[in-house]
């Protein structure tokens, strides 16, 4: 009998399930978007049901293309958006408001409250400057010290506590234990199994700003210094392992649920970078660089997140992570916003008609930007336009942001982890324009690798959940399965890249603080 792992891979605009062989190879798969509510300036939710029954129904029409029944499926694994953060009622089910999206910066604000704070007494201890005196370390660095990240909005907390403060009723619930929090595997979970399986891994528990990185535990400090209650939070585990059973009534029997992990971290195991000092792009909605730096966690200085990749058999693995707010949602803003374009593809063609960009720069910092600069007031903007400048040279401008952006963040890797960059693996739907990881090996001077299947998000998944059964026997398997579909190697003149980088940070310059209230 044909076996298959199941990925489900909950995206930030669209939920799709592929069904894989044991040679990684894609047998069926079924994708539908879903919607997005922008229900205020900066502001972005979804409907968590909505989520819910589009990842099923997409669930069961991949399995129905094949035939595949419950007995086909070995196990399941998902992927997800990660720092979303939906909240429910335990008894009903029922979510108290729309899921409030990792791109929603209406916590900016209480980020910058918390930012200016005194340390509470309960989170003190000193530090040495550099003249050898104590002294106090800020709040932000307390929580960067706990969780390996940034104080800002992007991550899961202050959105939590931003439900309980403004949806009405809930914080009484969510004290009386009565509601529950969880990123979308969390949710997607606690629906498979009719509320049965109350958990997470450690790579989303570490992108939610409440997870303690060193002790692999919710952090108290911070749970009361947010004043969220610790009940709602849920079970963590790791990333590969059998955490229950789908209700058979979904799928017309079982299916162990088996893996889990944030979107970044499965396409960082899709890729096979298992060695430390590995790195991936993945040019999705955002675009999300990751380091593997094994059992250790490297601090950062640079204005990178430490966060742990996965953890598997009861051992983390910690990788540096860079996030750059908008790469592949820059292509749609050309095509719905801007109407450029007809459809992405259609970049890669105008791009290549014009040599250069005229002197354009386009800074896509539509939310923000992220990554090593963390400005939530940045807002993005068109610089160095002239009367020659036309769609064609805007266009390519875009495109070459993208590349910029993750040039950016590599220089930060390599500097926090002492490593010199040996080649980037690329994946996400943007991987797949020639034009852009032409000019991406050309701007970071190291060649860019891409896979045959740019589908390295939802392989990782199911590669997390295919080992918690046996379907692979180890990380041996998964690399014999890791085939290259294209390599590009660095063309033009290092003189020309470090002028067009001069160029591109006075741009990035320009666009700081725009939406700051003076």
């Amino acid at each position: 009998m044909k076996t298959y792992i199941m990925a489900l891979d909950a995206g930030t605009t669209s939920n799709r399930c592929i069904l894989f062989d044991h040679e990684g190879t894609i047998c069926s798969i079924a994708q539908k978007e879903f919607t997005q509510y922008f229900p205020k300036p900066g502001w972005v939710e979804q409907d968590a049901d909505e989520i819910w029954s589009t990842l099923l129904g997409v669930a069961v029409e991949a399995m129905s293309k094949i035939g595949a029944t419950a007995e086909n499926i070995a196990a399941i694994g998902i992927t997800n958006q990660r720092e979303t953060a939906i909240v429910w009622d335990r008894k009903t089910g029922m979510p108290v408001c729309k899921a409030i999206v990792w791109q929603c910066r209406r916590t900016a604000g209480y980020c910058d409250e918390l930012s200016a704070m005194e340390t509470p007494s309960y989170m003190r201890g000193t530090s040495s400057d550099s003249d050898g005196t104590e002294s106090l370390p800020s709040l932000v660095d307390v929580i960067r010290g706990k969780t390996g990240l940034v104080l800002d909005a992007y991550f899961s907390a202050t959105k939590i506590r931003w439900i309980l403060e403004h949806v009405e009723g809930a914080r009484e619930k969510a004290e009386a234990g009565e509601l529950l929090f969880g990123t979308v595997e969390t949710w997607i979970i606690w629906k498979l199994t009719k509320g049965r399986i109350h958990v997470t891994d450690y790579s989303n528990a570490s992108r939610t700003m409440l997870f303690n990185i060193h002790t692999l535990q919710w952090d108290e400090d911070i749970l009361r210094l947010l004043d969220i209650p610790r009940c709602m939070l849920p079970r963590v585990a790791d990333s590969s392992g059998i955490y229950g059973m789908t209700d058979a009534s979904y799928f017309g029997g079982e299916i162990p649920i088996a893996g889990a992990a944030g979107d970044q971290q499965a396409a960082l195991f899709g890729q096979a970078c298992f060695g430390r000092g590995e790195v991936k792009n993945t040019y999705g909605t955002g675009g999300f660089l990751l380091m593997n730096t094994g059992n250790t966690p490297v601090k950062s200085k640079s204005g990178l997140v430490t966060t742990i990749a996965w953890s598997i058999k009861g051992r983390v693995t910690y990788a540096l992570e860079g996030s750059i707010f908008v790469s592949g949602a820059a292509i749609q803003w050309l095509r719905d916003e801007m109407r450029l374009i007809d459809s992405a593809p259609d970049t890669e063609w105008i791009a290549e008609r014009v040599p250069d960009s005229n002197g354009c720069y386009v800074v896509p910092a539509f939310t923000g930007l992220g990554a090593p600069y963390w400005d939530p007031y940045a807002r993005g903007c068109i610089v160095g336009l002239t009367r020659g400048v036309n769609k064609y040279h805007i266009v390519r401008a875009t495109l070459e942001s993208l590349a910029y952006q993750t040039n950016d963040v590599l220089r930060a890797m390599e500097k926090d982890a002492g490593i010199r960059l040996a080649g980037l693996k690329v994946d996400g739907g943007a991987s797949a324009n020639n034009f852009l990881m032409q000019y991406q090996a050309d701007v970071i001077g190291q060649n860019v690798c891409r896979p045959q299947c740019i589908e390295t998000t939802a392989m990782g998944a199911a590669y997390l959940a295919g080992l918690a059964v046996g379907y692979w026997e180890g990380t041996e398997d998964i690399h014999a399965n890791a085939k290259i579909g294209r390599v590009f190697t660095p063309q033009m003149p290092a003189e020309e890249i470090a002028r067009r980088l001069k160029g591109w940070d006075k741009a990035v310059r320009y666009s700081f603080g725009w939406a700051k209230e003076e």
